[in-house]
C-alpha cells in the first residue's frame, strides 16, 4: 500500500474512532436505550390471559407474534401487564401499542415500579396526574418521556380505558440504560463512622447526599460533628425528615429544630436526600421539595470532623436527639463532597468504621399492603372455622387521613346482630347492635387520622372482649354477649353495593386508606391469592400497594394557612391570618389608606396589606381621613419632644427609631405613596447642628431603605445640602451659616421642618454631637411617617378603540393568580384581559351588560366561572372585579355582588402555563376589544403600568377622568363632589358637616348665656349690592321658601332653637314649648298675627337627641321630627320672608318685634346641645366654630363636642376638651416644653406665676375689647398670648394633630 494511502486510512481510522467514541458516550448520557425487546419470555407476567397466543410475552412492540400482543381474558380495572428488567434499571420513557390487527387498543393507563414486585408504587407527573394517555388506533406507537427518570427493576401496567368497540390490547418498549449505586444495610443496631484525617481548610460549602428506604417511620439518618461541638443531626420522625443543631456539652437532649420536611417517608421506597450548608443558609432538599433556612452565625464558618451514619456515634458529651433509634433500613449512594463513603466502607478504608452488622446490598421485607380507594371499596373474606367456637382474634394495621371510616363488621346470625369496628372523630370504636339497640361499645386510641401506620388487634372469649390499639390496651369489657361466628363473612372497609341490607349494613363512612398485616387467629391473609380472586372477593381495591398521599406536604396553603386532610382533599384554614380563599391566597384587606377612603371609611384604624396576596404581612396603621387627603401615620417609639442635657462626658447623643411598622411593609409603603414626610425639628440654645456645608457636620441622622445612608441636611432642606430650612430660604439669624442653631446664640432658636425625599425616609437614627459644653441645651423631635396617595390604585388607561390593547410579559400565576382591577364603560362588552399558553389560557371579559366571565384551562379542559349582576356594569360607573384561580378552585366577585366559585378536579392537571404575551383591553386576534377605563390593575400583588405602557401605545390613553360619578355618593349632607385628577374630595362649604365625607356633625354646648348670631347684612348696606357671600343674599331679596335642619338635646322647656328676623320685624322662630312639644312661628307680615305650628311628637326636652327638618314652598310647611311622620300645615298670614337680618342660636338680646311671651322665652336662652344647623345654605354653627371670616357674634361661653353624636364613639378617636387654661406656660421664654416632671417648687412657683398673669392679662384685653364694640366678628379659636418675636417661643409640647390619632373638641370664650 502507499505510503500516502497508509496514512489517509490511519487518519480514516481514527476519525471513526472518535465518532463511535462520541456516539457511544453520547448514547450513554441520553439514557433512551429500549429495554424490552431482547428480554427472555420468563421476564414476563399478566393478571391474565385470553389464550396462550394472547400471552403477555407477545407484549412487544412493532412484534407480530402470536395474536400481535398481549389482551387478558377479561377487560376490566383489575388486569395488569408486568416487565421484568432483570436488575435495578434507569428507566426514561415508557412505549405503547394496540395489538396488531385488531380493534384492542388502551385510551388510558396507569404505570407502577418496585424494586422487588411488590409494593409498587404508582408513577404520577409533575401534577400529581395518574393516568397516562394511550393510543387512538392498533398500529401507531405513542411515547410518553417520564419527566424525572425513574430507577426500579419491575414495571406494571394498568389498563384504566381502553377502545370500546374492542378489549384491552398492548404492545409494549421500555426505554431506558443500565443504573450502578453502592447500597448499605442496616439493621438497627449498626452504623458507619466517617472521621476527616486531618483538619479541613474551612470552606463556604459543605454537600451530604443519599437516599434511603425504610419501613420504620423513626430513625438517625446520620449526625455530623464540628468545631466546637457544634452538630447537625438529620432523623427520621413519623415518617418527616427534620434537621436539629445542637452545640455544646449541655446541650439538652431535643435541640433546635432548624427545619422540617417531607412526609410518610417510611413506605420502603427511596427518597433522596440532600443537605446543602452555604454560608448563611441551609438547603435541606428531599425528593423534589427545597426548603432553606438561615443557620446561626457560629455555623457559617463550621466544618465537619465526624460524620455518623444510621446512629448518633459522639464522644458522649451530646445527648441523641432519638434515644435509642438507630435507623433500620437502606442507604444509597452516600456522599459527602462527592466523596463515595460507602465505597469508601467496602475497601475498608480507615477513614471509615463499620460498627454492628452493615451489609453492602439492601434486605427487602415483603410486607403487602391494601389500597381502599373509594366508598365502594370493600374486602371480603371467609371467617375461619375454629371461631364456631366463639375464640375471635383479628389484627391488622391501617393508615389514613379521615377521621372517620368502617374497619370491619360481620353478622351474628345466631344473635341476629352485627359487629362493627370503626373510626369516628379519629378514634377507634367497637359497636355490637341487635335489631336496632346498641348491646356493647367500646373505644379506645386517639389521633388515629394522622396518616401513619397504627396497629389493631380484637380479640374475643366467651366472656371476654378486648380491643388494642398500637399495643396499648385501649378498651377491655367483660361480656356475657357470645360472639360465634356460623358461615358469616368478615367484610373490611364496607360493604358490596350488591348485597342485601340484611348481609351488611354499613351505618358509617365507608373506609378510604391502606391495610397491611392483616391476620385471623394469628394466620396472615395472603393478599396475592386475593388479588388473584383465589380467596375471598374484593371491588376498588389497589393490591399491593399503598397509594396514601400527603396533600399537605408541600402544603398549597399559602400565608400560614394551616393545612388539614382527608383522603382525597386538603383544606387550609385562614382564620386570623388576613387572607381569605381557599388556599389563604388572597388579602382581606386593602392596600392603602386610599382604598379604605374610597370605600367610605373615616379616619381610624385599619389594617393594610401593602402587596395584596404577595409576601408582605398585614400591619395596623392610623389612617388619618382629611377631605383632600388620606394619611397613612406610621408612629415610632419615641415622637415626643425630647430634651438633651449637656454633659462633658458625653460627647455625643444617640436615638434609635423603632417603627411599628417592619421595615419591608414601610419600604412598599413609600414605594407606592405619591407623597411622603417626616417631621424633623431641633431646638437649642448654645448647641450647634450642622457646622457649614465645607465642615464637618456636628449632627446627622440616617434615613433610608434597609440600612440607611448618613443624611448631612435638615428637615426642609435638599438632600447632600448640609443645610436647614432657613439656609434653603436665606432667613437665618445669622447670614454666615445655614442653620439657625448653628449661629450658636445664648438663646433659644429652632430648625424645624419636612423631610419629603422618599429615597432618604424614613429616619432610623439619629445623632447630635455639639452638646458637651457648659450652658448646651437642645431638644429634638422625629414626627411620625406620614404618606398619602396611592400610585397603584389610580394608575389607569383609556382604550377607545376595539383593535386597540396593551401587552406586558406572560403571566407568570402557575398554582396561584389572583387578577384585581375596576372597570368603567358604556360598552355591552369586551376583553379586559388576555393570556395563552399552547393549551393552556385564561382570560377574564364582560361578556355582556350584566355578567362579567372569567374563563381558564390548564389542561383539563376549559372552566368557565361567571357572575351576573342585578345592575347594568356598562353604566359608565367604576366597577370592581375581583378573581382567581388556585390547584382547589376558582372564584370571581363582582363589586359586592355574591362571588362565584368553580371547583377544580381533585386528580387533574394545576400548572397554568402561559407562554404568550398578556393582553389587557383586547386580544392578539384584535377581536372583542375593550371599550373604555381600566384601573388599579394587579396581577398576585403587583400593580401592571397601564399609564407608561398607554403613552406609547396608539389607541389608548393615560389615565381616566370621571370619578364623581362613582365614588360622588359617599359624599353626605349636601356635600358637593370635587372632581381631581387622581380621586375626589368633597366639598363640604354648603353643609352644616365637615369631615373627608361632610359626615362629621359640628356640635357645640351651650349654656344659657351663649348667643350666635350670624348677620346677614348690616343696616347701612342695604341699598347695596356688591357682595356674593352667602350672608349677603337673603337681605336684598325675598324668601318664599325655607329649608332648615337641626338636631337639638336638651332638658329645657320651654326652650328656643332657632330665631330669624328681618328688618321689616318679621321673624321665625323654632322652640319647644312648655309642653315639650316643637312649635314653629311665622311672623311674615308686621301687621297680622303670627302663624304658629305645633307639631303632635311630645316628650322633646326629654335630653335625648332629637333630629328636625322643615320644608317651606310658599304657605305650604311640612315638618318632620325623628322618624315620626311627617306633619303638613299652611300659613294664613302671608308667604314671602322679606330682608333677613340675622340667625341667631341660643340666647336673643335685642326682641322688640317680638310679643311679651316670646321675648320672655329668647331671653331665657338655651341650654343644651345644637348639631348640624342648617338654613338653606347657611350653616351658623359650623360658620362660628370653623370659620374666622365668617360675620358671626358669639356671647357667652361655646364649647365644641360630640354631643350631637347618636353613635357610638368611634374607638379608634380620643375626644379631648381644650380650653385657655389647657395652653402651656413657659419658665424661660423660647423653651422647650418636654413631657417630664419637675420637683423643683421654685419653678414649679414661676410656671404658676406666668400662668396667672398671661390668663389675667388676657382677660383685661378681652374686656376692654368687648366695651369698645359689642359687636365682634369671633375667630374660630382664641389662643394663647403670644409675644411678636416668634422665636422667642419656638413651638409647642402637643403633637402634631394631624399625626395622631385624635379629633380634638375646643371651647370657644369672649
Amino acid at each position: 500500500m502507499p505510503l500516502g494511502s497508509k496514512r489517509l486510512a490511519g487518519i480514516t481510522a481514527l476519525i471513526a474512532s472518535l465518532l463511535l467514541g462520541s456516539c457511544g458516550t453520547g448514547a450513554e448520557e441520553v439514557c433512551d436505550s429500549p429495554l424490552v425487546s431482547n428480554l427472555p419470555p420468563s421476564s414476563f407476567r399478566s393478571s391474565s390471559q385470553l389464550s396462550s397466543s394472547h400471552g403477555p410475552v407477545f407484549a412487544k412492540v412493532n412484534r407480530r407474534e402470536g395474536a400481535g400482543g398481549w389482551s387478558p381474558l377479561v377487560s376490566d380495572r383489575y388486569q395488569w401487564l408486568e416487565v421484568d428488567l432483570g436488575r435495578r434499571t434507569q428507566v426514561t420513557a415508557v412505549a405503547t401499542q394496540g395489538r396488531y390487527g385488531s380493534s384492542d387498543w388502551l385510551t388510558a393507563y396507569l404505570l407502577m415500579f418496585s424494586d422487588t414486585g411488590h409494593n409498587w408504587r404508582q408513577h404520577r407527573q409533575e401534577d400529581s396526574l395518574g393516568a397516562f394517555s394511550g393510543n387512538s388506533n392498533a398500529d401507531t406507537v405513542v411515547q410518553y418521556k417520564l419527566q424525572q427518570p425513574v430507577i426500579a427493576r419491575y414495571l406494571r401496567l394498568t389498563p384504566l380505558d381502553w377502545n370500546p368497540t374492542g378489549r384491552i390490547g398492548l404492545r409494549l418498549e421500555i426505554y431506558g440504560c443500565r443504573y450502578t449505586s453502592d447500597v448499605a444495610n442496616f439493621d438497627g443496631s449498626s452504623n458507619l463512622v466517617y472521621r476527616l484525617s486531618m483538619l479541613p481548610s474551612r470552606t463556604s460549602m459543605e454537600i451530604i447526599s443519599l437516599k434511603f428506604k425504610t419501613l420504620k417511620n423513626s430513625g438517625t439518618l446520620f449526625h455530623a460533628e464540628g468545631w466546637r461541638d457544634h452538630s447537625l443531626t438529620l432523623v427520621l420522625e413519623k415518617g418527616r425528615l427534620l434537621l436539629y443543631h445542637q452545640k455544646g456539652v449541655t446541650s439538652p437532649s431535643g435541640g433546635k429544630l432548624l427545619v422540617s420536611l417531607g412526609s410518610l417517608l417510611d413506605d420502603q421506597h427511596w427518597h433522596y436526600v440532600k443537605l446543602e450548608r452555604l454560608s448563611t443558609h441551609l438547603n435541606l432538599i428531599v425528593d423534589k421539595n427545597t426548603q432553606q433556612v438561615h443557620i446561626p452565625a457560629e455555623l457559617s464558618h463550621w466544618d465537619i470532623h465526624q460524620l455518623s451514619l444510621g446512629a448518633v456515634q459522639s464522644h458522649g458529651l451530646q445527648k441523641p436527639i432519638l434515644s435509642n433509634r438507630n435507623f433500620h433500613g437502606c442507604l444509597e449512594n452516600l456522599l459527602y463532597n462527592n466523596l463515595n463513603l460507602i465505597d469508601l466502607a467496602k475497601k475498608t478504608n480507615p477513614q471509615v468504621t463499620v460498627v454492628g452488622n452493615v451489609t453492602f446490598s439492601c434486605a427487602e421485607p415483603v410486607s403487602v399492603g391494601v389500597t381502599f380507594t373509594d366508598s365502594h371499596s370493600f374486602l371480603q373474606l371467609p371467617g375461619p372455622t375454629s371461631w364456631s367456637s366463639g375464640f375471635i382474634s383479628v389484627a391488622l394495621q391501617f393508615r389514613t387521613w379521615n377521621k372517620a371510616g368502617l374497619l370491619l363488621t360481620y353478622n351474628l346470625p345466631q344473635q341476629q346482630g352485627i359487629v362493627w369496628l370503626y373510626l369516628s372523630e379519629t378514634r377507634l370504636h367497637l359497636q355490637i347492635n341487635k335489631t336496632g339497640r346498641t348491646l356493647l361499645e367500646l373505644s379506645a386510641g386517639s389521633g388515629l387520622s394522622d396518616g401513619q401506620w397504627h396497629s389493631v388487634e380484637f380479640n374475643s372469649t366467651h366472656d371476654h372482649l378486648s380491643i388494642t390499639v398500637d399495643k396499648d390496651e385501649g378498651a377491655i369489657a367483660h361480656t356475657s354477649i357470645p360472639l360465634p361466628l356460623t358461615n358469616s363473612q368478615l367484610l373490611f372497609g364496607g360493604c358490596p353495593v350488591q348485597e342485601s341490607s340484611q348481609e351488611c349494613r354499613n351505618p358509617f363512612k365507608a373506609f378510604q386508606g391502606c391495610m397491611r398485616l392483616l391476620s385471623l387467629d394469628s394466620q396472615s391473609v395472603d393478599l396475592i391469592k386475593v388479588q388473584q380472586r383465589l380467596l375471598g372477593n374484593y371491588s376498588h381495591l389497589k393490591i399491593d400497594m399503598c397509594g396514601i398521599i400527603d396533600r399537605c406536604s408541600p402544603s398549597h396553603c399559602e400565608h400560614g394557612g394551616r393545612c388539614t386532610q382527608s383522603w382525597s382533599a386538603f383544606h387550609c384554614n385562614c382564620s386570623n391570618g388576613g387572607y381569605r380563599g381557599a388556599t389563604c391566597h388572597s388579602s382581606t384587606y386593602e392596600q392603602s389608606c386610599e382604598v379604605y377612603k374610597h370605600k367610605g371609611n373615616t379616619s381610624g384604624h385599619y389594617y393594610i396589606d401593602v402587596d395584596g396576596s404577595g409576601p408582605i404581612k398585614p400591619q395596623l396603621i392610623y389612617c388619618n381621613m382629611t377631605e383632600d387627603r388620606a394619611w397613612m401615620v406610621i408612629q415610632h417609639n419615641n415622637t415626643e419632644l425630647t430634651t438633651v442635657h449637656s454633659s462633658p462626658e458625653i460627647n455625643q447623643h444617640s436615638a434609635h427609631f423603632d417603627y411599628i411598622s417592619e421595615e419591608e411593609q414601610i419600604a412598599a409603603i413609600i414605594s407606592q405613596s405619591e407623597h411622603c414626610e417626616q417631621e424633623l425639628s431641633y431646638h437649642c440654645r448654645r448647641s450647634r447642628l450642622l457646622n457649614t456645608p465645607e465642615g464637618d457636620p456636628f449632627s446627622w441622622w440616617v434615613g433610608g431603605p434597609g440600612p440607611g445612608q448618613v443624611q448631612k441636611y435638615w428637615g426642609g432642606a435638599l438632600p447632600g445640602s448640609q443645610q436647614c430650612a432657613c439656609g434653603l430660604q436665606d432667613s437665618c439669624l445669622d447670614r454666615n451659616h445655614y442653620c439657625n442653631c448653628d449661629a450658636d446664640y445664648d438663646q433659644w432658636a429652632n430648625d424645624s421642618g419636612l423631610l419629603t425625599h422618599k429615597e432618604t425616609l424614613p429616619v432610623k437614627s439619629l445623632v447630635l454631637g455639639d452638646i458637651q459644653r457648659p450652658g448646651s441645651e437642645a431638644a429634638y423631635r422625629v414626627g411620625p411617617l406620614r404618606c398619602h396617595g396611592d400610585r397603584n390604585f389610580w394608575n389607569a388607561a383609556f382604550f377607545d378603540k376595539e383593535t386597540s390593547y396593551l401587552h406586558f410579559p406572560t403571566f407568570h400565576g402557575e398554582l396561584n393568580a389572583d387578577i384585581s382591577f375596576l372597570f368603567k364603560t358604556t360598552s355591552s362588552s369586551g376583553v379586559f384581559l388576555e393570556n395563552l399558553g399552547i393549551k393552556d389560557f385564561i382570560r377574564i371579559e364582560l361578556s355582556s351588560s350584566f355578567e362579567v366571565l372569567f374563563s381558564f384551562d390548564v389542561g383539563n379542559g376549559p372552566l368557565e366561572v361567571r357572575v351576573v349582576t342585578s345592575v347594568p356594569l356598562n353604566d359608565n360607573r367604576w366597577h370592581s372585579v375581583q378573581a382567581e384561580r388556585n390547584v382547589k378552585e376558582a372564584s370571581l366577585r363582582v363589586d359586592e355582588f355574591p362571588a362565584a366559585t368553580q371547583e377544580a378536579p381533585s386528580d387533574g392537571h394545576i400548572h397554568l402555563q402561559l407562554n404568550s404575551q398578556l393582553f389587557i383591553g383586547g386580544t392578539a386576534s384584535r377581536q372583542k376589544g375593550f371599550l373604555g377605563c381600566i384601573r388599579s390593575l394587579q396581577l398576585n400583588g403587583i400593580t401592571l403600568d397601564l399609564e407608561e405602557r398607554a403613552r406609547i401605545t396608539p389607541g389608548v390613553r393615560p389615565g381616566c377622568p370621571g370619578h364623581c360619578s362613582s365614588y360622588g355618593s359617599l359624599c353626605q349632607n349636601q356635600g358637593r363632589c370635587v372632581e381631581r385628577a387622581n380621586g375626589f374630595s368633597c366639598d363640604c362649604g354648603q353643609s352644616a358637616y365637615t369631615g373627608a365625607f361632610c359626615h362629621k356633625e359640628i356640635s357645640a354646648n351651650f349654656k344659657s348665656t351663649t348667643s350666635i348670631a350670624y348677620i346677614l347684612k348690616e343696616p347701612y348696606e342695604l341699598s347695596r349690592n356688591s357682595s356674593a357671600l352667602p350672608w349677603s343674599v337673603y337681605s336684598d331679596m325675598t324668601l318664599k321658601g325655607e329649608n332648615i335642619s337641626l338636631s337639638f338635646r336638651t332638658s329645657q322647656s320651654p326652650a328656643l332653637l332657632l330665631y330669624v328676623n328681618s328688618f321689616y320685624r318679621e321673624y321665625l322662630a323654632l322652640l319647644i314649648n312648655k309642653h315639650d312639644e316643637l312649635e314653629l312661628r311665622y311672623k311674615l307680615h308686621s301687621s297680622r298675627d303670627v302663624d304658629v305650628l305645633e307639631s303632635r311628637v311630645m316628650n322633646l326636652a326629654d335630653g335625648n337627641l332629637h333630629t328636625v327638618v322643615i320644608r317651606r314652598l310658599a304657605d305650604s310647611v311640612s315638618i318632620q321630627i325623628d322618624q315620626n311622620a311627617k306633619e303638613d300645615f299652611n300659613l294664613t298670614s302671608d308667604v314671602e320672608f322679606n330682608s333677613i337680618k340675622s340667625l341667631i342660636l341660643g340666647r336673643v338680646h335685642e326682641s322688640d318685634e317680638l310679643d311679651a311671651e316670646l321675648a320672655t322665652l329668647a331671653s331665657l336662652g338655651f341650654t343644651g346641645c345644637l348639631s348640624a344647623v342648617h338654613f338653606n345654605s347657611i350653616s351658623p354653627l359650623k360658620a362660628a366654630l370653623l370659620h374666622s371670616d365668617s360675620p358671626v357674634i358669639i356671647t357667652g361661653p361655646l364649647a365644641e363636642s360630640s354631643c350631637g353624636s347618636s353613635s357610638a364613639v368611634n374607638p379608634y378617636v380620643a375626644e379631648t376638651t381644650h380650653s385657655l387654661s389647657d395652653q402651656p406656660a413657659s419658665v424661660d421664654p423660647g423653651q422647650p416644653l418636654v413631657n417630664a416632671i419637675r420637683s423643683d417648687s421654685a419653678l414649679i412657683g414661676g410656671v404658676i406665676a406666668v400662668v396667672i398673669f398671661v390668663a389675667v392679662s388676657a382677660l383685661a384685653i378681652m374686656a376692654r375689647f368687648i366695651c369698645s364694640r359689642k359687636e365682634t366678628y369671633r375667630n374660630q379659636e382664641v389662643k394663647a398670648a403670644q409675644p411678636e418675636d416668634s422665636h422667642e417661643f419656638p413651638f409647642s409640647s402637643q403633637a402634631d394633630s394631624q399625626s395622631a390619632p385624635s379629633e380634638n373638641q375646643k371651647e370657644y370664650f369672649i
